[in-house]
C-alpha cells in the first residue's frame, strides 16, 4: 500500500500560536491537495522555536490547547504529525502529536534535552521515557524529536519497538558546514538500525539564530533520498512502498544540492537573519552608516538582499579623518545597489563636544576619548535617523572587533541589529568576495586598501591589532575551542601576542554584554553560547 508524506518546512514566529496553527491548516489542506496522506511538520510547530520563558506563562500553554483543538476541528482526510509542548502532571514536555480525522490519537514526548550551546531545554520540559510506534496505511512510524536522532537511544527503541520509518521533528539552528553533520549522522543512525528517516526543520530567522531548513529523506543504506532546499520554506514530497522505502527520485528530489561553499550557506543565513529580524519585529526597514570599509559595505549589500534596495538608507558621515577614496566607495556600492544615501559631516558636532568639554579636559592630551566622540557623534546621528523613520539601525561591527574590544559602547555599537557580529573580519572580506561574485556592488579598492577606522590621521587597524590572518586563527581557538594560552602558543604563535589578544578578550566582556544581537553563523557565537562573566578572577 505504501504512502505519500509531505515534509511541511515553515517559516513560523515564536509565540503566534494562533497565527503558527493557522499556517499548519493551510498547509494540511495543501498537502492533502497534492496527494499527501500524511504531512509532518517542525519541532514546536505551534509555539515557534525556541520559545524560551514563555513557556512559563500558562497563558501560552492554554493558547496551545486552543490552538490544537482548531487544528483537529479543521483539517480531515489527512494525518497530521506536529510539535508542540503539553503541560500534564508530571510536568511539561516537548511533544510531537499524531492527529488523524480531528482526533489526536498519539503523542510522543522528546526524550533527549539538549542543554548545551544555544539550547537549555532542561529549564522547562521534563525528559519523555518511551518509543511511540504507530501504523498507518499498513507501515509501521516510529517519532523522535530534535536531538533525539543525536543520541542513538531513542533510534534504537524505535527500531526495537518494530519502526520501519522514524519521522524526526526538528528545529536545528545552522553553523556552517551544519548540513553535513547533519546528513552524516542521521545515515549513520539509517544503517545502523535499518530504518527509513525524515527529518523535517525549522526554516527562517528567530533573534540570532537561523534555522535553514534542508529537511531530507535517509533510505535504510544511508543514502540521501530526496532534499529539501536550505533557508526558504519548501514542501517535500515523499513516497515510501508497503515496505516503507523511498519510492525513485521523491518529489522535489535533490533540489537543494549538496552542501554549497561555506561562504554561500554562511551568506544566505546572514539574509534570511536580517529579513526575519526585520520583517517579524514590524520595522519599516534599516538604516547603517557607510564609512567606505569593508564591514559596512558587506552589512549593506546584506541589508540589501534581505530588505530590497527601497527599504535600506544608508548614512556617510565624513570627519577631517576620513579620506575622499573612503567616500567615493561608499557614494559608488551606493549608487549600484540603487541606496538612497545621507551625507552628515560630523564637524559641528564634535567641534561642540571638544568645546564643551575643554575645561574638563584641560591639562590632559588628547587620546582615544577623542577618537571615541567621533564614533558617539555618529551613533546620535544613526539613532536619531532610526527612531524618525522607524527603520531599525542595523551595526556594522565583526566578531574580531567584538572579541577584542576594538568598538565603541554607545558609537559604532549604538543600533538595534547586528547582521556580522558573528563573523570574523577575514570571513568578511571572503564574503564580500563572494557577494562581488554574484553582482560587482562592492568597490574593488574597498577589499584591498588597509582596514582603518579613520578616526585620527593615517590609522590602520594594524597600528593597535595584530594582522587579522593571525588574530582570527587566536581567536577562534580562544573563544570557540576554549583553548589556554599554552596551547595556543603550542600551534606557532607567539607568546606575547597571544596573551595580549587573550587579555583583550577577557576584559572587553561589559562591552559584548551591551551590544546589540546578531546573526549565529558558528558553533560558538558572543551571546546565547559563551556566557562568560564580566568580573572574574581567572
Amino acid at each position: 500500500m505504501g504512502c505519500r508524506i509531505q515534509i511541511a518546512q515553515l517559516n513560523l514566529l515564536v509565540g503566534d500560536v494562533a497565527g503558527n496553527a493557522g499556517r499548519v491548516i493551510t498547509a494540511a489542506h495543501q498537502a492533502r491537495a497534492a496527494g499527501a496522506d500524511l504531512v509532518v511538520f517542525p519541532e514546536l510547530t505551534l509555539t515557534g522555536y525556541p520559545p524560551e520563558d514563555l513557556l512559563l506563562r500558562p497563558e501560552l500553554i492554554a493558547r496551545v490547547e486552543s490552538a490544537l483543538a482548531r487544528v483537529c476541528a479543521e483539517v480531515r482526510g489527512i494525518t497530521l504529525v506536529l510539535g508542540y509542548p503539553r503541560a500534564t502532571a508530571d510536568g511539561l514536555f516537548n511533544m510531537a502529536g499524531v492527529i488523524r480525522d480531528g482526533v489526536l490519537v498519539a503523542e510522543y514526548a522528546k526524550q533527549e534535552l539538549p542543554n548545551y550551546s544555544v539550547f537549555d531545554e532542561k529549564r522547562y520540559f521534563q525528559p519523555g521515557r518511551a518509543a511511540l510506534v504507530l501504523e498507518h496505511r499498513g507501515l509501521r512510524l516510529g517519532l523522535s524529536v530534535c536531538e533525539d536522532i543525536w543520541q542513538d537511544g531513542p533510534t534504537a527503541a524505535a527500531a526495537a519497538a518494530g519502526a520501519q520509518v522514524l519521522i524526526n521533528l526538528n528545529a536545528s539552528p545552522f553553523h556552517a558546514g551544519k548540513r553535513a553533520e547533519r546528513e552524516d549522522l542521521v545515515a549513520r543512525r539509517a544503517l545502523d538500525h535499518g530504518l527509513t528517516i525524515l527529518y523535517a526543520n525549522l526554516v527562517g530567522g528567530q533573534d540570532e539564530l537561523v534555522f535553514d531548513g534542508g529537511s531530507f529523506v535517509v533510505d535504510r543504506e544511508g543514502r540521501v533520498r530526496a532534499r529539501a532546499a536550505q533557508f526558504r520554506e519548501q514542501a517535500l514530497l515523499v513516497d515510501l512502498d508497503d515496505d516503507g522505502r523511498p519510492g525513485g527520485d521523491a518529489a522535489g528530489g535533490l533540489s537543494g544540492g549538496p552542501d554549497t561553499q561555506d561562504e554561500a550557506a554562511i551568506y544566505q543565513a546572514l539574509v534570511l537573519g536580517v529579513t526575519d529580524y526585520v520583517r517579524k519585529n514590524g520595522f519599516s526597514g534599516a538604516v547603517l552608516g557607510l564609512s567606505g570599509g569593508v564591514d559596512s559595505a558587506l552589512t549593506l549589500a546584506i541589508a540589501v538582499d534581505a530588505l530590497g534596495a527601497d527599504q535600506v538608507e544608508a548614512v556617510l558621515m565624513p570627519s577631517r579623518y576620513t579620506a575622499d577614496m573612503s567616500n567615493e566607495d561608499a557614494l559608488e556600492q551606493a549608487r549600484r545597489l540603487g541606496v538612497r544615501t545621507h551625507t552628515i559631516p560630523i564637524a559641528p558636532a564634535f567641534d561642540s563636544f571638544l568645546a564643551m568639554l575643554e575645561p574638563a579636559f584641560a591639562g590632559r592630551a588628547p587620546d582615544v576619548t577623542e577618537e571615541n566622540i567621533q564614533a558617539r557623534c555618529r551613533g546620535v546621528i544613526l539613532m536619531a535617523l532610526s527612531n524618525k523613520q522607524g527603520r531599525i539601525l542595523l551595526t556594522t561591527g565583526n566578531k574580531s572587533e567584538m572579541a577584542v574590544g576594538y568598538a565603541t559602547l554607545y558609537g559604532d555599537m549604538a543600533g538595534g541589529f547586528a547582521p556580522i557580529k558573528d563573523c570574523p573580519k577575514t570571513l568578511v572580506y571572503r564574503l564580500a568576495r563572494y557577494r562581488n561574485g554574484l553582482d560587482p556592488s562592492i568597490p574593488e579598492r574597498v577589499l584591498t586598501r588597509a582596514p582603518s577606522a579613520e578616526l585620527r590621521p593615517d590609522q590602520t587597524d594594524q597600528d593597535s591589532l595584530p594582522p587579522y590572518e593571525v588574530l582570527d586563527p587566536i581567536l577562534r581557538l580562544y573563544i570557540e575551542e576554549d583553548q589556554g594560552v599554552d596551547a595556543i602558543c603550542a600551534q606557532g604563535f607567539a607568546e606575547a601576542v597571544v596573551r595580549k589578544v587573550t587579555r583583550l578578550v577577557d576584559r572587553n566582556e561589559y562591552k559584548r554584554r551591551q551590544a546589540p544581537p546578531g546573526v549565529r553563523i558558528s558553533q560558538r557565537a558572543f551571546g546565547r553560547d559563551r556566557r562568560y562573566p564580566i568580573t572574574s578572577g581567572f
